[in-house]
């Protein structure tokens, strides 16, 4: 099974990049294989629909992973009540072929102590845009829950993750045995 990661952060240095990497371990201790899309580091053209951005290599690799994935965690910074620019962007290279009755899990970062529901809200009509399936379980990290090195340290965040990690990975695993 495979379950595609997308970090919507581009800092370089964020908590939501922390969140990720403990999201990574947990789905690869329970046996899944991560393919992962990072906004700061796969960086994609501002999409324009034009059929000239279809050949660009982080566009194809972008697509490529999304098809042969069977499911998505997704991660966005909130910014300004909606997630971040750069991972807009990357679904909008997206489609219903890369999402359709895929389940999606979506999680954000808040900044500040507050935010991160509209974040989701708006993520998630994204994602219901290209009929993917997203799951009711959802996370809003808050500063507190990080060290100073973007580390995700809060037991009660870790726990909470952990259930719709499980939710994602056993919904994943039915739709791709024909059991759902």
């Amino acid at each position: 099974m495979k379950i595609m990661v997308m970090c919507g952060s581009a800092t370089k240095y964020s908590n939501t990049r922390g969140l990720i990497r403990w999201i990574e371990k947990a789905l690869h201790e329970k046996g899944v294989e991560v393919l992962k899309f990072d906004a700061g580091q796969h960086l994609l053209p501002i999409y324009n629909g034009d059929d000239e951005q279809n050949e660009l290599p982080e566009v194809k690799r972008l697509r490529v992973q999304a098809e042969q994935a069977d499911g998505f965690f997704i991660c966005t910074p909130e910014y300004h009540s909606g997630m971040s620019g750069a991972l807009k962007n990357a679904l909008d290279f997206l489609g219903s072929r890369h999402f359709r009755q895929k389940p999606a899990t979506l999680s954000a970062v808040a900044g500040g102590g507050k935010g991160g529901i509209n974040a989701l809200n708006n993520l998630r009509t994204v994602v219901r845009g290209v009929y993917g399936l997203t799951l009711p379980g959802q996370f809003v990290a808050d500063p507190d829950h990080f060290d100073g090195k973007n580390e995700l340290v809060s037991y009660e965040a870790k726990e909470r993750l952990s259930l719709i990690v499980d939710e994602l990975v056993a919904l994943t695993q039915r739709l791709a045995n024909g059991k759902a």
